[in-house]
């Protein structure tokens, strides 16, 4: 793969062209427990990728779960849903910050200073199937109960401004699957007027948004599956079957203006046009079953995830014309993959106020203005910390070619580039 290529102009001052970068890929594998022996075989564990350097290293493990089921990032923070806890982290030194107890969680989505999660589990019934929490400290907010709220096991969340629009399933009474879409208002978190997709829309697994409209992706009663195309202005849905089998857990996703998806068991991808609204064919360069699919949305590369649920975990990386790039192994069960989008700007320093590091990039000895006494911390772009050494005595020895932060007493002072 090719790394990322960031271009530094100093002397009187420092311009940068910002633009969006991924950071790094927060890869949630989920485990592996054993529930005819209740027994946890592999805890969940977070894992990062760094796309420029390539590699991967697990960072956080969460014991006492059985499983995870999604990861999302907002602002410094990352937020887990693992099976009875919502769990938030520090996204660059991935310290636990706070959890909270929501059994049966699901999905997770963000707005307005407000955590929405949906819930659902197997043979348990709940008094509110969508809770509404305090982003910042993990309070809760509210719980819609079922009354006035979704009366099944919710899933899949999309946001479009004060609205939260929640699919709801109830995937876990077989032979009693629904297929709705919920509309929360995140001002006065009142909920309603729900959009019915149809007899053939039932169990959507998968919810997201494209060219102003929303479309689901349903594994009807996991004999079959469909999809479906939801006006939300219009509160109509029209839903079309692809296939006499289900789409799996995960194995969808939007790949530029097509759906992509593979059928449970299989070894093929396969296409829908979002536009023309129709199978569009199989995608070529795929042979494996995958687990989870997700788009770079910065170079538009397809990550995609292969696993045996309780031994190990492999992501594979396609160019957007599916040639394979390179792939890496991972936990087990690695079934979220989000991608962590920062400002190129944020490499360097874009404020002549800020203390800066010279020379830029940096081989051999550097310094850094303001600072002759005192520590100075190098950590890479993922918080891990690199070293520590005397701020009369600093020198890129021992640091590998790349990015980093450099910090005094924990403060960050300046941003540094090793050749």
């Amino acid at each position: 793969m090719k790394k990322v290529l960031i271009s530094f102009c100093f002397g009187l001052g420092i311009l940068v062209q910002a633009q969006q970068y991924v950071h790094q890929v927060l890869v949630l594998n989920e485990g592996y427990y054993d529930y005819q022996t209740s027994t946890q075989g592999v805890p969940v564990k977070v894992g990062s990728y760094n796309p420029s350097t390539q590699l991967y290293q697990e960072v956080s493990t969460i014991n006492g779960m059985r499983f995870a089921s999604d990861l999302i990032i907002d602002g410094n923070h990352y937020y887990v849903a693992a099976d009875t806890k919502i769990l938030k982290y520090d996204l660059n030194t991935h310290v636990l910050v706070a959890e909270v107890t929501c059994p049966g969680v699901r999905n997770l989505a963000i707005s307005q200073g407000k955590l929405i999660a949906t819930r659902g589990e197997y043979l348990t019934t709940f008094d509110s199937y969508l809770h509404v929490y305090d982003a910042n400290s993990l309070q809760l907010i509210q719980a819609i109960d079922t009354i006035q709220g979704p009366k099944w096991s919710t899933q899949n969340i999309v946001i479009q401004g004060n609205t939260a629009f929640v699919a709801v399933n109830n995937g876990y009474e077989w032979g009693n699957e629904k297929g709705l879409i919920g509309r929360l208002d995140l001002q006065t978190l009142s909920y309603g007027n729900e959009i019915d997709l149809g007899p053939d829309g039932k169990n959507p697994d998968n919810l997201f948004a494209y060219n102003g409209m929303l479309y689901t992706v349903n594994n009807k009663d996991w004999s079959g599956s469909s999809v479906s195309k939801v006006n939300v202005l219009a509160g109509s849905a029209q839903t079309e079957n692809i296939a006499n089998a289900g789409t799996g857990c995960g194995t969808s996703a939007l790949f530029n203006d097509k759906l992509i998806y593979q059928l449970s068991m299989a070894n093929s991808l396969e296409a829908y046009d979002l536009n023309l609204f129709n199978y569009s064919g199989p995608v070529n360069g795929h042979s494996l079953s995958y687990y989870e699919l997700a788009q770079n949305p910065v170079n538009q590369q397809l990550y995609t995830t292969e696993t045996d649920y309780f031994s190990y975990g492999t992501v594979h990386i396609f160019d957007p014309s599916h040639q394979e790039l390179s792939q890496f192994q991972v936990g087990v069960s690695p079934g979220t993959l989000t991608f962590d989008l920062r400002s190129s700007a944020q490499l360097s320093e874009t404020s002549v106020s800020e203390e800066m590091a010279y020379p830029n990039p940096a081989n051999g000895t550097f310094h850094i203005t303001g600072y002759e006494a005192g520590n100075i911390s190098v950590y890479s772009l993922d918080g891990k910390h690199i070293k520590t050494m005397a701020a009369m005595d600093l020198t890129t020895e021992g640091i590998p070619s790349g990015f980093y932060v450099l910090t005094c007493d924990g403060n960050r002072i300046s941003s540094l580039m090793v050749k």
